[in-house]
């Protein structure tokens, strides 16, 4: 008997969830409304009271904060060359100009000492990506004061994880957050962004919808050009719903990850700098992602991936280097500048890994790779 396929990302959605949302269709309110303003209420509690504001995804929550700093033509922005597109593709469209550096082997994230070197009297904003681990909100925090810029941190990947003892998101500047299916939880299409105080709260309302602005008299007046990112209440009450699940989900993770370790361990093609960090408190543990040692096997990693899907084992590319995408080359952007990302964006693979997995999984898994990986070594 075939085993079921195993995606390398899938949300959980229980009845209850189902019969949320059913309710919410079924007020007639499904656009933003009273569902959208208790999922913010949940998200800020859950973030230690500081202002939130949902978005129709992250890439969205991350333009508004630009345009709510100021961002544009003249303008540089600080973007790790190893994070998802969305990250660099959103300060190109404000007009502004990415300039990349490298990252750190182990944790994915940015280097902060190549970002300091990229420091320009142009340099407006470090927009970071917490990766492989939580980003250190005091290390941040002393880079903004020193350089004198603001820190957008795409949290993306990094919803109910912990860094200097806080959730990610409840300390630091801006923070953005995704709630896209393959994320800890989800709203299906939707994100966040935690700011500092409600003058700029408001100032994201007015961003995500329109530029409206309501006058006394009940008129509406538009002061900027905003867009249109405002989240519905149906995907708000699944968020609510989800909201309340994450921290069992994320430690669920954590212990599959520590499966996968365990399975791993020991493995000289896969030694612990192709692993994620193990020892990594406060991680949530959206991805687990291996660096395959492709100079030591006789297929690619096209060939690999086909291999797991024949298995059934769904598997992800976490992530390409940016900066090597045609629209960045454009740019003046080659290889050899960014030796980590590039290799990393060679290497990577992302295996499956969502709450409901078994022991059973994580093994059939692991085993796969395992054997694939010595089928037919390299000549």
């Amino acid at each position: 008997m075939s085993l079921p396929y195993l995606p390398f990302a899938r949300p959980t959605i229980d009845a209850a969830m189902i019969a949320a949302v059913g309710e919410t269709l079924a007020s007639r309110w499904i656009a933003s409304g009273p569902q959208v303003a208790a999922f913010e209420a949940a998200l800020s509690a859950f973030l230690g009271g500081r202002p939130v504001r949902t978005l129709t995804s992250a890439t969205g929550a991350m333009e508004v904060a630009l345009e709510l700093l100021g961002v544009g033509p003249g303008d540089e922005v600080i973007v790790p060359a190893q994070t998802f597109f969305a990250a660099a593709n959103v300060v190109e469209r404000v007009g502004a100009r990415t300039i990349f550096v490298d990252v750190d082997l182990l944790t994915r994230n940015i280097d902060l000492a190549a970002a300091a070197a990229a420091v320009t009297p142009r340099t407006k904003v470090l927009a970071p990506t917490h990766y492989n681990a939580p980003l250190d909100p005091l290390a941040l925090a002393d880079f903004a004061k020193l350089h004198g810029v603001r820190v957008i941190e795409d949290a993306a990947l990094a919803i109910g994880s912990h860094a200097g003892g806080s959730p990610v998101g409840a300390r630091g500047d801006l923070v953005s957050f995704s709630f896209h299916p393959n994320k800890n939880m989800t709203t299906i299409e939707g994100g966040a962004l935690v700011v500092n105080d409600a003058d700029e709260a408001a100032r994201v309302e007015r961003l995500r919808f329109h530029g409206i602005r309501r006058n006394p008299d009940g008129t509406r007046d538009v002061e900027v050009a905003g867009g249109k990112y405002n989240l519905s209440d149906v995907a708000a009450r699944l968020g609510l719903a989800q909201l309340e699940h994450l921290s069992a989900w994320c430690s669920a993770r954590a212990r599959l990850a520590e499966l996968y370790f365990e399975a791993f361990a020991d493995d000289e093609l896969l030694p612990p700098e192709r692993l994620p960090l193990r020892e990594n408190p406060g991680h949530s543990w959206n991805m687990f992602t291996v660096l395959l040692p492709l100079g030591q096997m006789a297929m690619d990693r096209k060939a690999f991936m086909d291999a797991l899907h024949a298995e059934g084992i769904g598997t992800g590319l976490s992530y390409e280097a940016v900066h090597l995408t045609t629209l960045f080359r454009s740019r003046g952007w080659r290889e050899g500048r960014f030796p980590v990302a590039e290799r990393i964006g060679r290497e990577t693979l992302t295996l499956p890994l969502f709450p409901e997995m078994t022991e059973s999984d994580v093994a059939r898994v692991a085993g796969a790779v395992r054997r694939l990986l010595r089928t037919n070594p390299k000549p």
